[in-house]
């Protein structure tokens, strides 16, 4: 598994402009030059198939309003293999469907019907400016574009469409292969799904439960009462003690006692690797716990378990389990 690590340059300004606060502390804003420089990188990406068996496509279909849908674009090259479901929680809670859009089609490549809340408002065929969300002057940021409900709509539809008479989607779906992701804001949104009986994997990026009891963003209220609802592994993603979350996310993990979770550092800022080409290192790690904790698959599941798991020696990520080995 070929884990890269990103440009530092751009990965700092990235961080600076797409990442929204977890915490009530708001840095100082970044150069405009800098946000500028950063948001363009990332707008002239090409929204490539991602690098799975699957070459994947990006589309918003008529039936979901407000949602951008990841799938293999050739829905005939996957055979007798039945898709994978991933619902995701955009960062900053916004509804910007593509703001991940690199790391998602490299998910929806591995075989994976993938569905964010939004409209596309990042990259190639962006119908509009991006929505900002910038803190007001006491801290806190304005009320949330999209919420855990949004995210549960995804699975509700692709569930329907797996059983809709004309679907392109009939009968393609195992419901078994269910799981819920976010980044940042969206991480929290993720929390409050995974108690959802239909979810049987957790995906946690750069977020976790306020540590000191707070909720500075309108419109999510969050504790850690919602962490008893896990029903199945998770695993947090922290981009080390530079990540605003890693206060947040690692009380999280300190806290879990019920279900097996692990907490992965990648030393990359509060914004991973999501707008690297296929999603940098952090896509690669995310597929890996898909494919073992949904579909079994023992090869994936060393990257994490054994004392000499691949994550282990690698040399640039730390890894912590519990419940795993």
């Amino acid at each position: 598994m070929r884990l890269p690590l990103p440009n530092p340059a751009l990965t700092a300004a990235l961080i600076a402009a797409l990442a929204a606060p977890l915490t009530a502390q708001v840095p100082a804003p970044p150069a405009p030059e800098a946000v500028a420089a950063a948001r363009a990188a990332y707008d002239a990406l090409p929204n490539g198939p991602g690098d799975g068996p699957y070459p994947a496509r990006m589309e918003v279909d008529p039936t979901l309003a407000n949602h951008v849908v990841y799938r293999p674009a050739n829905l005939a090259a996957v055979g007798q293999r039945k898709l994978g479901v991933l619902v995701w929680g955009n960062g900053g809670c916004r509804a910007d469907g593509a703001s991940a859009r690199q790391h998602l089609l490299k998910i929806a490549s591995h075989g994976y019907l993938v569905i964010a809340p939004g409209q596309v408002y990042s990259g190639p065929g962006a119908v509009g400016a991006r929505p900002e969300r910038s803190p007001d002057a006491s801290g806190k940021l304005p009320p949330v574009a999209t919420t855990s409900r949004d995210v549960l709509a995804g699975l509700d539809w692709a569930l329907q469409e797996n059983t809709r008479k004309g679907s392109a989607l009939r009968g393609r779906i195992d419901p078994a292969l269910v799981a819920v992701a976010g980044h940042s804001c969206g991480g929290l949104q993720a929390l409050q799904v995974a108690a959802d009986p239909r979810i049987r994997a957790v995906l946690i990026h750069n977020s976790g439960v306020f540590a000191d009891g707070s909720n500075p963003i309108q419109g999510i209220s969050v504790d850690k009462r919602l962490l008893k609802g896990l029903h199945t592994p998770v695993v947090y993603f922290l981009g080390g003690p530079g990540d605003v979350a890693y206060p947040n996310g690692s009380d999280d993990f300190a806290r879990i006692d019920h279900v097996p979770a692990v907490k992965l550092n990648l030393p990359v800022g509060h914004g991973g690797t999501f707008q690297r080409p296929n999603g940098g290192a952090v896509a690669s790690v995310a597929v890996d716990w898909l494919e073992w904790q949904l579909r079994g698959d023992k090869v994936a599941g060393r990257t994490f378990t054994g004392a000499n798991c691949r994550l282990c020696a690698s040399g640039e990520w730390s890894i912590e389990r519990k419940g795993i080995d």
